[in-house]
């Protein structure tokens, strides 16, 4: 899987605790080897968003 997707999607966070990035996405063992055991390397789950996703929207 791109780590850049990542970067772009709505799940992916930021924890100022531990310094570090992360999907927030609840998954389970087997989801998790489902994303990535997919061929086309795209996450299930991808939500396209980011810091100015809610302000374009009002």
């Amino acid at each position: 899987m791109d780590p850049n997707v990542c970067e772009t999607c709505w799940h992916y966070d930021y924890d100022e605790e531990t310094d570090t990035f992360y999907c927030r996405m609840d998954l389970d063992e087997d989801e998790y080897a489902r994303v990535f055991a997919r061929a086309d390397g795209r996450c299930p789950f991808y939500q396209k968003g980011d810091d100015y996703y809610l302000p374009r929207r009002q």
